[in-house]
């Protein structure tokens, strides 16, 4: 069966013609309901929690600094370059590797190291999700290798959901090379379905929000 035949019969069934030009697009609806900042918060920490993962609403740096230090226990980190994790203290805590690498060494890093440690760009409240952004400052390594997963956020960076995030970051290809959504623990249920964490990813999160 030839290729021109596949096409006529598809054009055929869609009641269209050779050199019929393609209809615009409906236009972009995007619903971003009301919500003051605590809302936000609350509901963010309860469906993160809701999936095995631990909150921590820090009132200071120091507070940030102080439930993270208590998280790593002295265990030997990887944080990223994000501004957040220098402005509370973070990488100078014992244990804590950061600064730019080459990525032989940021893997070797990663692999060996028991928390990753990083910034969120931005968070989803009303699915418990970090929105991160590769960058120089933000590896991806960092948050989907170690076995621990901990993300400072900051406060002003927590939207409703995804059609605010569209709003503000319509194109997110025009500006980073990967946008990865972390929705608590990393877990599957592939086999037999029996759900197991951690398999592809940290099967332990922590978030504070600053």
């Amino acid at each position: 069966m030839s290729r021109e035949h596949v096409l006529h019969k598809v054009r055929t069934a869609l009641g269209r013609s050779t050199g019929q030009p393609v209809d615009q697009p409906p236009p972009v609806r995007l619903n971003i309901p009301a919500a003051g900042i605590e809302s936000r918060i609350a509901v963010f920490c309860e469906r993160i929690e809701a999936l095995a993962g631990h909150t921590h609403r820090a009132a200071s740096l120091e507070g940030a600094r102080s439930y993270v230090e208590g998280v790593l226990a002295g265990r030997k980190s990887a944080a990223s370059n994000a501004p957040i994790l220098r402005q509370c203290g973070i990488t100078a805590l014992p244990g804590v590797e950061s600064g730019v690498m080459d990525p032989v060494a940021l893997r070797a890093l990663c692999a060996s190291a028991a928390c990753g440690i990083t910034g969120a760009d931005y968070a989803l409240a009303d699915t418990g999700t970090l929105v991160m952004l590769a960058s120089p400052q933000e590896a991806r390594l960092i948050s989907l290798l170690p076995p621990v997963h901990i993300a400072l956020v900051e406060r002003g960076r927590l939207l409703t959901g995804l059609d605010e995030l569209l709003s503000i970051l319509p194109f997110p290809a025009e500006q980073t090379s990967s946008m990865v959504l972390i929705t608590g623990p990393s877990r599957t249920a592939d086999i037999e379905q029996i759900l197991v964490r951690g398999v592809h990813g940290p099967g332990e999160i922590h978030v504070v929000v600053v």
